[in-house]
């Protein structure tokens, strides 16, 4: 299995150098993305893949069932890192349907340490228990509450002291929630950006 990976490896390199010759000096020069993506960590959901973004573009943290944890120091650590040192612009907060680790939150089963990192979304399910209950079916319900992860974890992003800094100094930075379909390959604006306060950006424009 390694030794077909590592195959795989070279063929892409020498594709990639035949067709841009310059590709992986101009890649090593630099990283400037503008995006920075938390996502799960599902294999179905790579970030540059579904965004269309080649490497370079976009910034990535990945955990089961992209939550949101105040206390994660790794994530904390990618988004400090992505706002003060590699300056991106926009936040996006990424799940999906049929997401495994919130399938998983919703069961009545032993999951090892995944019952402890999947807490928030259990919380999730009982505070919006009678919404969710208007879901015709298991799947539904399950994709609804990933829609409710994805718009909780913009809102707690946004609640960071890093981005909380990084407004305070007038850095004009979005949090976005979206969702993505396994089953159409599409994103969907889940409308829940968090930016700048608009008399932040009135200051800063008449300074």
């Amino acid at each position: 299995m390694l030794a077909d990976l590592m195959a795989r490896n070279r063929e892409w390199a020498e594709r990639k150098t035949e067709t841009q010759p310059s590709y992986f000096a101009e890649l090593a020069g630099q990283q400037a993305p503008e995006f920075f993506w938390i996502g799960c960590s599902d294999s179905r959901v790579p970030a540059n893949v579904v965004a269309g973004l080649d490497p370079g573009e976009v910034f990535v943290h990945r955990n089961v069932a992209n939550v949101i944890h105040s206390s994660d120091m790794n994530m904390l650590s990618a988004l400090e890192f992505a706002v003060e040192a590699l300056g991106i612009k926009e936040v996006i907060v990424c799940g999906h349907y049929g997401c495994g680790g919130v399938k998983a939150a919703t069961e009545d089963l032993p999951h090892g340490l995944a019952d402890h990192w999947l807490e928030p979304i259990r919380r999730l399910a009982r505070a919006y228990a009678v919404d969710l209950a208007q879901a015709e079916n298991v799947e539904e319900r399950r994709d609804k509450l990933s829609e409710l992860n994805v718009i909780e974890g913009v809102r707690r992003v946004a609640e960071t002291p890093i981005m909380q800094r990084a407004w305070s100094k007038n850095f004009d930075l979005r949090v976005h929630g979206l969702i993505y379909g396994l089953k159409d390959g599409h994103l969907r604006d889940l409308e829940c950006t968090v930016a700048l306060p608009v008399g932040r950006k009135e200051e800063r424009k008449s300074t």
